[in-house]
């Protein structure tokens, strides 16, 4: 059963936790400050064409309603703000992702139900996916550093997918862990060129996208039966 999403759903946009403060809240100087006000007020300040590693602590603070100072007590510095917004948006994606590859039965209907899902996101008015997108191009090591751990972890989530799906068809996959890391880096790679193209070419993407994701793990499974042509 092939699973298809409909574009003109609204897509679901990941959320800081619930005791979190209003992204569009209103900033004024507040006694007190959370590690989740503080992520909302980074978030306020960023878009596509603004990354979290061009802010400054003192945009923060002041957006925040805080004094600079103030900021210390939950972060080192924006290094470590920046690393807890890229572990937010990765779990949140990978939690919608993983869910749409679960509604999906057969390899087409995760592989295209996934590509749609991701893509909704990407257009949304999603800053966290934003910020997992932009972040691997551009800022510190440390950021960097953080958007490879969170494609790590999708890309673990992924090979264990590959592999039940695999088996479960009566077939195997010439290194699934490979297979996981190219099908990851390909889709996030696509993503962030998406977003600096127009909302009418992504019919056009997701179906190039789809064909490729399907074309790597088709080469897998033969590759596999070739390496050993009795399994």
């Amino acid at each position: 059963m092939q699973v298809h999403h409909n574009l003109c759903h609204p897509p679901v946009t990941p959320s800081l936790p619930k005791d979190s403060v209003d992204l569009d809240a209103p900033s004024g100087r507040k006694a007190s400050i959370s590690r989740d006000d503080l992520l909302a007020a980074a978030l306020r300040l960023i878009g596509p064409h603004r990354s979290v590693s061009t802010l400054s602590l003192r945009e923060v603070a002041r957006e925040a309603g805080i004094a600079p100072n103030s900021f210390y007590r939950q972060f080192r510095d924006m290094d470590e703000l920046a690393v807890a917004l890229i572990d937010l948006a990765g779990r949140s994606l990978r939690k919608i992702v993983g869910a749409a590859r679960h509604r999906a039965a057969t390899q087409r209907g995760i592989v295209r139900g996934s590509v749609e899902t991701f893509m909704q996101q990407v257009r949304a008015d999603d800053k966290l996916m934003h910020v997992l997108l932009r972040e691997g191009t551009v800022g510190s090591d440390a950021f960097k550093q953080a958007v490879d751990r969170e494609l790590t972890f999708f890309e673990d989530e992924l090979r264990t997918d590959l592999v039940r799906l695999a088996a479960a068809e009566g077939a195997v996959l010439h290194e699934p862990a490979l297979v996981s890391k190219a099908i990851t880096r390909l889709v996030f790679a696509m993503g962030a060129m998406a977003m600096d193209l127009p909302p009418e070419r992504d019919r056009e993407l997701i179906d190039q996208l789809s064909t490729m994701v399907t074309m790597i793990i088709s080469g897998a499974r033969v590759m596999a039966s070739k390496s050993n042509p009795k399994a």
